[in-house]
C-alpha cells in the first residue's frame, strides 16, 4: 500500500525521484504508467491496477458520450513509466503543464496508487483535507467501518 508524502525536486533533464519504498511496491506489481489525475494532479498506477482499470474502461459501451470522454482523458495522457538507477523518472511536460509542476513535485501514497501535485496545489488540498469541521460530514455517506 502506497502510504506518506514525499517532497522532491526535479532536475534538469525534468525527472523526478520516486521514493525507493514506492519503487519496490512499484517494482513487484511489474512497473508503473503514469496519467492524469482528476484534480490537477497526476497518478501512478501499478501495472495490474492500471490493467483493472483499463480493462473496465474499454468494456464501457464505444456509444455512451462519457465512456469516450473518460477514454480520451485517461488514455490520451498515459504511458508507462522507465526508473532509471537512481529511481528517476521523466515527468513529460504535457502532464507538467496540466499538474502546474514546475521544480518541485510532491508525491503522495494513495493507498492502490500515487498520486503527485505541484506543491501549491497539494497545498490547497492538504488545507481543504484539514477542514476538520466539515470533514466528518463529508465522508460519512461513505460508511467507513472504523474500529
Amino acid at each position: 500500500m502506497f502510504l506518506g508524502q514525499f517532497y522532491h525536486n526535479l532536475d534538469d533533464k525534468n525527472r523526478l525521484t520516486m521514493p525507493a519504498r514506492f519503487r519496490d511496491l512499484l517494482a513487484e506489481d511489474g512497473g508503473a504508467f503514469l496519467m492524469r489525475g482528476f484534480d490537477q494532479n497526476l497518478i501512478m498506477l501499478t501495472t495490474t491496477t492500471f490493467n483493472t482499470v483499463s480493462d473496465h474502461i474499454n468494456g464501457l459501451s464505444f456509444t455512451d458520450p462519457k465512456a469516450r470522454e473518460l477514454r480520451r482523458l485517461l488514455f490520451s495522457s498515459a504511458g508507462q513509466v522507465e526508473f532509471d538507477k537512481l529511481g528517476r523518472f521523466v515527468l513529460p511536460q504535457y502532464l507538467r503543464e496540466d499538474a502546474q509542476i514546475n521544480n518541485e513535485a510532491v508525491i503522495i501514497g494513495a493507498g492502490k496508487y500515487v498520486e503527485i501535485w505541484s506543491p501549491r496545489a497539494w497545498t490547497a488540498q492538504w488545507n481543504q483535507l484539514n477542514d476538520t469541521a466539515s470533514l466528518s460530514d463529508r465522508f460519512k455517506e461513505l460508511n467507513i467501518p472504523f474500529l
